[in-house]
């Protein structure tokens, strides 16, 4: 048996447990309300599932991107908003792991610490490698001022992964640790979007926030390497496993009711049509695609491949583009019962959504693909 497969076994009981009792019970109502899903991150924090990816020397479990993937995308089967915030949570926690100090690290593998990312911006738009917000020396610390456009978990983690411009060295970004309780710090408005509605993403603004500066994350200027080496590959194959569990619950709840939805008249089921075995079909195609890719991205990684960046930037567009055609064909089949909430498959078809407009987004993704693919530099 596998490392992988081993390290799987060790945390599926309990993740199925948080699956099962808290997370799919209550998957209804944090879309309806837009509430947080704060009930399984403390559930996900007390069995040691929010320090997957912290080291064992912590106190977490060692893991990495292989074991991140997989929870985000069963937790995403059930409820794509806490997988969301576990996603950002895990992309935070990698940067924490490898620059930040030892009792948030400890704080972390302990469940007691949920982190997240802060790069998005507005005007600089799906370009989160190079912000617009500023980092200036002030009596000895450091003042951040940003108009954060989106940050998830925003007013409900404890600390924000956050980028600026450098504070005196040249390049485009640096990367700071800044508590969320900081003063200066405002989420300007709560979320009320069309899905992920429980994921608490909203614009987050830094005026006048005071920081030391040994909550620098890494080297000054430094934070275009960090995003494109410890957070992208991370950010990229959750967010892949994300729509992965959204397409495989969609598809199998689509299934199920073609398969118990009877045509009276007909005599006969849904399923029996073959036009609508051809729609199941094109999903679970799809599906299956989606996971040998993301599986295969993941095994480039581990293997140093050459391929492994391409894949990488593969692995997010593709499968941000097939579960927006999986969850449309799940409406499809499903007809006028797709409309009601019972069904099930509205909610993923607006969660599925949010992946193609998520930067990197899949039109900048294309572009670098294109450019890997020419031998063209991306940058």
């Amino acid at each position: 048996m596998s490392t992988a497969a081993t390290s799987s076994m060790a945390y599926q009981p309990a993740l199925d447990r948080i699956i099962a009792e808290i997370v799919a019970p209550s998957a209804h109502e944090i879309d309806h309300a837009a509430v947080f899903p704060r009930a399984a991150l403390q559930a996900l924090g007390d069995t040691g599932l929010l320090g997957l990816i912290s080291a064992t020397d912590v106190g977490g479990m060692g893991l990495a991107h292989r074991a991140a993937a997989d929870v985000v995308a069963q937790l995403a089967g059930s409820c794509a908003s806490t997988a969301m915030v576990v996603c950002m949570h895990y992309a935070a926690t990698a940067v924490i792991e490898a620059y930040g100090p030892r009792a948030i690290r400890e704080a972390i593998a302990g469940g007691r610490h949920l982190s997240t990312l802060a790069f998005s911006e507005a005007g600089s738009r799906g370009h989160f490698w190079a912000p617009l917000s500023s980092a200036t020396a002030s009596n000895g610390h450091v003042r951040l001022d940003a108009h954060k456009s989106w940050a998830t978990s925003a007013g409900q983690a404890d600390s924000y992964v956050w980028s600026s411009r450098p504070l005196a060295a040249d390049g485009p970004s640096t990367i700071w640790l800044v508590p969320a309780a900081t003063t200066g710090l405002h989420v300007t408005a709560p979320f009320d979007g069309m899905g992920l509605r429980g994921n608490a993403s909203s614009p987050v603004h830094a005026d006048g926030v005071l920081v030391d500066r040994a909550a620098m994350l890494g080297p000054d200027a430094g934070g275009f390497d960090i995003m494109m080496q410890t957070v992208l590959p991370y950010f990229q194959l959750m967010n892949a496993a994300a729509s992965l569990g959204t397409m495989e619950a969609a598809a199998t709840k689509a299934t199920r009711h073609v398969s118990e939805a009877y045509l009276k008249h007909l005599g006969q089921s849904l399923a029996d049509l073959p036009t609508v075995r051809a729609y199941i079909a094109r999903m679970r195609i799809q599906t299956d695609m989606v996971r040998a890719l993301l599986n295969d991205t993941i095994d480039a990684l581990e293997q140093g491949r050459d391929t492994a960046l391409l894949r990488v930037l593969e692995v997010k567009a593709a499968a941000g583009e097939s579960a927006t055609m999986v969850t449309d064909l799940a409406m499809r089949v499903c007809g006028g019962a797709a409309f009601r909430k019972e069904v099930g498959v509205e909610r993923h078809f607006r969660d599925a959504r949010a992946a193609t407009v998520m930067a990197p987004t899949t039109d900048a993704l294309y572009d670098f693909i294109g450019k890997a693919v020419c031998g063209m530099p991306l940058f």
